[in-house]
């Protein structure tokens, strides 16, 4: 499980920054009178995903840097 944390924060962060952008151009191209995703999902919703993906990843960092103090210490 530990050996597989680190490659899942990397594809998380990475789902993060695509939420972001498409978050960003959904609520450009909805001022400019048009849609990217057809309302499935709106702007303001993606970057609440992007949020709640970016705190899953620094949560399991904080959790990597914890191991390897303990693993020096003890």
């Amino acid at each position: 499980m530990d050996n597989m944390l680190s490659p899942i924060a990397r594809i998380a962060f990475i789902a993060a920054f695509v939420a972001a952008g498409l978050g960003i151009l959904e609520r450009l191209s909805n001022m400019l009178g048009y849609t990217i995703l057809r309302g499935t999902f709106a702007g303001g919703r993606l970057f609440e995903i992007s949020a709640i993906l970016v705190i899953f990843v620094i949560a399991m960092l904080l959790r990597e840097i914890r191991n390897l103090l303990r693993s020096r210490t003890g």
